[in-house]
């Protein structure tokens, strides 16, 4: 029997985070220590994945199958194609980041009569959410992933309720309150979108009579299975509707702007780097897959969904004060973007969204972690606040810079390449989505570049004046983010040539080809 190498990549941040909430209180550095370790433990299992890997190889690789409950049809199994492994390789990568990032974030503090819950919670609460989120990208077996694509807002719950962000000016009482309604916005949300899920999981059983998701599609592909066009239908929008929220898309996005305002910026990072790019992956693997016509037919109404989402969340973004929320709504806008792309049913607009969701994870991980080191330093979120800071800690407005370049999609750095693969797929076969879909790069600028003027040119600003340059363990974070987008901005050959056999396979699924040039090359 072969090493179970995917249940491994999930099973260790698992074990690890019941190891680091069972430290004593009394050891708080031990747990961060062993919190660092096994998520640095994780990322090597990953890349041991990424290398067994063979993109010229069969669908899904590394496969898991084991019964589970028998009566029911539900099976443990898993298995791994192109986009599912450099999402797993963004998730491990990040995690130590973000546990670095984090590094004081939950120590104890006291402010008025309110204790901080124990350090070991956080970390051991970023392991688990590491766990169901990598478990998640594996799940072959529509049920096993609907378990942990529910059970991974419990710890995201705690994380932004309990753990929230200490730069608040309405006082700690106010604080917590508004943590609190971010965090329960947040659940809600979600559990309302998983719920209708559960009633289509439970439909698709009806259907199918199992849950693999590799039986099921072989079944549609050779005929044996038919569903009913509204039956189709139907199953479609209960998936398409979870997925939205979490991606999340406009009008479910709601909860974003709260739970990443509230959060701390490592948490916010977990959030939109990470969680959300479930939602997104699992459009490409499930609703595409398991119902390729009603995908076709719910084309129109989502490529405007995602127009409005990529205007609007950027719009937004304009005119926000609070450093944290202009992040969370350029986050839909660039989540617009991959939901675009996937629906655009092209070969270069699914190519895109995939790299976009791997360089987006990267571009707000370096940006929003800077903010937080930023916000950490002066105690509060408000631009007017700050002023002058690139004169008294140049690495941070430096590094700053940086991430707000890569958010706008400068050439060079490596959110310019998916977000031209996604528009150029777009535009191939719906022109007037792709074209007003390019303003969206144009606000982006407003919106990366009026926030850089805000908080780190002009005078200096007495709170700030004695403001200190990133320490060392902040520019152990920033700095491989800030590599890893001037690498991939060069060169995305080693992303792409992963995820484009899945690509294409996704495009036989929905039976879709790529629209040919209108005017032919000349030979």
């Amino acid at each position: 029997m072969s090493f179970p190498l995917l249940t491994a990549t999930a099973a260790l941040p698992a074990l690890g985070a019941v190891a680091t909430a069972a430290v004593p209180a009394a050891r708080r550095t031990a747990a961060k220590w062993l919190a660092l370790v096994v998520s640095l433990a994780t990322l090597a299992l990953a890349i041991t994945v990424l290398v067994r890997f063979d993109p010229a190889g069969s669908r899904y690789q590394l496969t898991e199958s084991h019964a589970w409950i028998k009566d029911f049809g539900v099976r443990y199994e898993l298995g791994v194609d192109g986009i599912a492994v450099a999402l797993i390789a963004l998730t491990a990568v990040l995690i130590p980041f973000i546990i670095l990032a984090g590094w004081h974030d939950a120590d104890p503090l006291e402010t008025g009569s309110r204790r901080w819950r124990p350090t070991q919670g956080f970390f051991a609460l970023i392991l688990a959410v590491e766990a169901m989120v990598v478990i998640s990208f594996e799940a072959t077996d529509v049920f096993l992933f609907y378990i942990f694509f529910e059970a991974m807002l419990i710890p995201m719950y705690f994380l932004i309720g309990g753990f929230g962000d200490r730069a608040h000016a309405q006082g700690e009482e106010a604080a917590s309150t508004q943590r609190s309604y971010a965090a329960v916005k947040f659940l809600l949300y979600n559990l309302v979108g998983g719920l209708i899920m559960l009633a289509a999981v439970i439909g698709l059983y009806v259907v199918a009579g199992n849950f693999s998701l590799q039986q099921i599609a072989e079944a549609r592909a050779n005929g044996s299975l038919h569903m009913a066009t509204s039956t189709e239908r139907w199953l479609f929008l209960g998936f398409f509707f979870a997925f939205a929220v979490k991606a999340p898309l406009w009008p479910l996005h709601t909860w974003l702007p709260n739970a990443m305002q509230e959060s701390t910026a490592p948490v916010a990072v977990l959030i939109t780097a990470v969680v959300d790019k479930v939602g997104t992956f699992a459009m490409l693997r499930f609703c595409l897959q398991l119902f390729p016509q009603a995908s076709k037919w719910a084309t129109p109404v989502i490529l405007v969904l995602a127009l409005i989402s990529i205007i609007y969340g950027a719009l937004l973004a304009v005119g926000q004060r609070d450093i944290k929320r202009l992040v969370a709504y350029a986050s839909i806008s660039h989540f617009g973007f991959i939901v675009m792309g996937i629906f655009a049913m092209t070969s270069q607009g699914q190519s895109g969204a995939t790299l976009y969701m791997v360089n987006h994870g990267i571009s707000t991980a370096a940006w929003m972690l800077v903010a937080g080191f930023l916000i950490s330093r002066r105690g509060s979120r408000l631009m007017t606040d700050y002023g002058g800071v690139q004169k008294v800690a140049p690495v941070l407005a430096g590094t700053f810079l940086i991430g707000g370049l890569a958010t706008l999609s400068l050439p060079g750095l490596a959110p310019f390449v998916s977000e031209f693969l996604v528009l150029v797929g777009t535009f191939t076969r719906h022109p007037a989505i792709g074209i007003i879909a390019t303003f969206g790069i144009v606000l982006a600028a407003l919106y990366a570049l009026v926030l850089y003027q805000r908080t780190m040119t002009g005078p200096v600003k007495p709170e700030v004046s004695a403001m200190p340059d990133l320490r060392v363990r902040e520019l152990v974070v920033v700095a491989p983010l800030i590599a890893l987008l001037i690498f991939l901005g060069v060169y995305p050959k080693p992303v792409t040539d992963i995820v484009n056999p899945a690509v294409k396979q996704t495009m036989s699924d929905v039976h879709k080809t790529d629209p040919k040039p209108s005017v032919e090359a000349a030979k």
